[in-house]
């Protein structure tokens, strides 16, 4: 069985990802820099496919496979030491 991303919401610090097989996900935006920057209203933006999330106008992708491993973007500083 395939694990998709249903739905994708903030809070302050974090992304929410609920899951099809009834899970909800979390992961600390800090792992992500450029949605940490990014407005709600770029935040929101999001396209969800079988694969995970993206974001065309940040240039961010997030698998659901990476989140499930609780890997971040890799580009700041805990994605270094990963």
């Amino acid at each position: 069985m395939t694990i998709s991303a249903e739905s994708v919401r903030f809070d302050e610090d974090n992304l929410w990802v609920a899951l099809s097989d009834g899970r909800t996900i979390g992961a600390p935006l800090a792992w992500f820099p450029r949605l940490l920057a990014a407005s709600p209203a770029e935040r929101a933006a999001v396209e969800i496919s079988p694969f995970g999330l993206h974001w065309e106008a940040l240039d961010e992708d997030i698998s659901v496979e990476g989140l499930l491993a609780g890997r971040g973007d890799g580009t700041g500083a805990r994605g270094a030491a990963a």
